[in-house]
């Protein structure tokens, strides 16, 4: 458990700062972990134990530092954004085909 609570350290969030042509960049992702585990004895005086734990990280951006000015680069989920446009695409043709139904009905 001590792997992973160390794991789940801010350093995971914040990566090592690196500079190029005088700009400082800071990249940033999103983590996110947990675990758990578990104990039980059976009828028969058997015991038994568990536990398991798991850690995601993704990229959400950078921060870019040149002079005294800091900006916030976002990183772009190119797959997220086809995902998403996929979806919000099929509920509209969903809606606009009860809509239409709707419509052929009344008249």
């Amino acid at each position: 458990m001590s792997q992973v609570s160390d794991a789940m350290h801010a350093r995971r969030v914040f990566g090592e700062p690196y500079q190029q042509n005088g700009v400082t960049i800071i990249p940033v992702a999103a983590v996110r972990g947990g675990w758990g585990g578990g104990g039980g004895q059976g009828e028969n005086q058997e015991t038994g134990w568990g536990g398991g734990g798991g850690l995601a990280a993704r990229p959400v951006g950078a921060f870019v530092i040149k002079g005294n000015e800091v900006t916030w680069r976002p990183a772009v989920d190119v797959d997220r954004m086809i995902l998403v446009g996929q979806l919000v695409g099929a509920i509209a043709l969903l809606t606009l085909g009860a809509t239409l139904r709707a419509w052929i009905r009344r008249r």
